[in-house]
């Protein structure tokens, strides 16, 4: 029977899915591998219904430079008792391919230790993704599918404020990322949005829709003291894994959860929460503004992969190879800053109870610093002469101010 690879993809899509796939699969093909592609992740690969694909040469070519992923994905997330040898002794599988976010590389790992303990060792490598750019890879290092969101997500916004200075209006737009403030960041930043918003930036103080609302309306009187009618505020949906249980509710904000119990944040518009929050605490000012909400999200996740994420992901794919041939497993691949591929384990970037510790935006370094000081508009202590017909509270709408409350 021929030696084979089976590749699965869990969580949700990001642009580079199918450059991995692909570079991989020429790989394996080359070395004399058969290359099985399974639809729906861990579901797909459990089931006794499972639809698996063999993904040739002439395929893989097609998949190289497609946006989405030609293996369906899924969230699902196994129990020990749902774990099977079959579909691996009956394909003589020696490796088991996880393109995905830590969930999927940790279930990878169980599933992994579980056939060693039946006697059957197949290695598992890893592949993460996330447009969020959370994972634990090196300093300097973006996760697969990041640049071309937020090259898109750039794109789109810029759209959105030209809208805003065409029909002189505001619009407080939302932008993915679960915990971390990375992809608000990037689009805000080369969008030109007058702020933005990230869970990092309040550091170990609260985080209330209250500061929220006061942040955007800073911005909002800055821009007024110049003569400027309209702008964007730019809201990283992170900011909600940080506000208080009685914040969500009071705001009528009740999430549901995915098979890993993370919050689906898609499941409620964002924007359409803050833009009445803001629009409720306007009316104690003299500005008139109306938001319009615009919630940037699954837009990105199936574009085409940009330039860099096409050299990336092939360089990943092949990785993945590589790792392999020298016997590593149960690990991330992963390029490091002088370009050479090494595995990253699971192990060195958990915490006690084994969740993988997300990267955060790192406000202390000075391109952070740098942005927040002279990208953004808001008002300080020098504009209050400035804003004193707009509001007769600058204190509270002062940027500086707010971000020192605890």
């Amino acid at each position: 029977m021929s030696k084979a690879i089976a590749i699965i993809c869990g969580g949700g899509p990001a642009p580079g899915i199918n450059t991995v796939v692909a570079s991989a699969a020429k790989r394996f093909l080359r070395e004399g591998y058969k290359v099985i592609g399974i639809h729906e992740g861990f579901k797909g690969l459990l089931s006794d219904n499972r639809r698996v694909i063999d993904i040739n040469y002439n395929l893989a070519d097609y998949l190289y430079d497609r946006g989405g992923s030609y293996l369906k994905m899924s969230r699902f997330k196994p129990k020990s008792s749902d774990f099977s040898t079959q579909f691996f002794t009956e394909n003589n599988v020696e490796l088991l391919l996880t393109i995905g976010g830590d969930d999927t590389a940790s279930t990878a790992n169980r599933l992994s230790e579980w056939l060693a303990a039946q006697g059957l060792k197949i290695k598992n490598i890893h592949v993460p993704k996330t447009i969020d750019n959370d994972l634990p890879l090196p300093e300097g290092i973006p996760t697969f599918g990041f640049r071309s969101a937020a090259e898109e997500g750039t794109r789109i916004v810029k759209t959105f404020f030209e809208d805003a200075r065409t029909s002189q209006n505001w619009f407080v737009i939302t932008a993915m990322g679960r915990e971390a403030g990375h992809l608000a960041l990037e689009i805000g930043t080369a969008a030109r949005c007058s702020l933005t918003i990230i869970p990092e930036m309040f550091g170990n103080k609260r985080i209330t829709a209250n500061k929220i609302a006061r942040l955007a309306i800073s911005s909002m009187l800055k821009r007024s003291a110049m003569d400027i009618e309209y702008g964007a505020v730019m809201i990283s949906e992170g900011v909600f894994h940080f506000m208080e249980a009685h914040e969500l509710t009071d705001a009528g904000i009740q999430f549901t959860t995915d098979a890993h119990g993370h919050p689906e944040l898609h499941s409620i518009s964002k924007s359409h929460v803050f833009s009445a929050i803001i629009g409720k605490l306007l009316k104690s000012t003299k500005l008139d503004i109306r938001t319009r909400p615009v919630e940037i999200g699954f837009s990105l996740r199936t574009v085409p992969p940009s330039a860099f994420d096409l050299k990336y992901c092939s360089r990943l794919g092949n990785g993945v190879y590589d790792l392999f041939r020298k016997g590593h497993t149960a690990c991330m691949v992963s390029q490091m800053p002088d370009s050479t591929i090494a595995p990253l384990f699971l192990k060195n970037h958990t915490d006690a109870n084994g969740k993988v510790i997300p990267r955060l935006v790192n406000t202390e370094n000075e391109d952070f610093k740098c942005t927040m000081r002279n990208s953004f508009d808001y008002i300080t202590e020098a504009d209050y002469k400035a804003i004193a017909l707009l509001t007769d509270k600058p204190a509270y709408f002062d940027f500086n101010k707010i971000m020192e409350e605890k």
